[in-house]
């Protein structure tokens, strides 16, 4: 099987998860800051829309046992982003685009555990594509945040911005309350 990848996913193996969490998915499951935890038996993924609040959870993983990097490689956790893939060397992974249902206008990114034959690709609960960040994805570097993007408030675990660009608010999901 696979598991969806949007924005900036967390993606941690399922028997290392088990192991860390003494084979405890409810308490794993309190740590989940958003409504993005999908999981397909062999991999669990939670996504962010900030590499900040990523890392935050990446950290908390830690405190738990679980490690992203060993010799610069992906050990327990691997951070895969939409478009570019795994942010570090990761051996047990396996990552591309696919089109859902075979229609080309519906293309979204995925992975799975090396070496698994299913192509399945489990979604969180609700997820629809469209009203996805596959459907829309759009990418601002911090840098250029301030420049691209006017803050206008904070609402209900939202940033929300003004887009010179499109001429639209804009929201970025935050889990860390600490803007950029």
């Amino acid at each position: 099987m696979a598991v969806l990848v949007e924005a900036i996913s967390v993606v941690i193996r399922s028997d290392k998860l088990l192991a860390a969490f003494a084979g405890d998915w409810g308490r794993f499951k309190q740590t989940v800051p958003n409504a993005t935890l999908c999981a397909d038996g062999e991999l669990v993924r939670v996504g962010f829309m900030t590499p900040e609040d990523a890392e935050q959870y990446v950290k908390k993983l830690a405190t738990d046992g679980l490690n992203y990097l060993q010799n610069e490689r992906a050990a327990n956790i691997v951070v895969v982003d939409q478009n570019s893939g795994p942010l570090a060397p990761c051996e047990w992974i396996e990552f591309g685009h696919i089109s859902l249902g075979g229609d080309a206008q519906k293309r979204i990114a995925a992975c799975r555990l090396k070496g698994s034959a299913s192509s399945t690709v489990i979604m969180p609960d609700g997820w629809q594509f469209e009203s996805s960040l596959s459907a829309s994805y759009g990418f601002t570097p911090n840098a250029m945040i301030e420049k691209a993007l006017k803050f206008l408030r904070s609402e209900d675990g939202l940033d929300v911005y003004w887009s010179e660009l499109s001429g639209k608010e804009v929201y970025i999901g935050r889990t860390n309350r600490e803007r950029p």
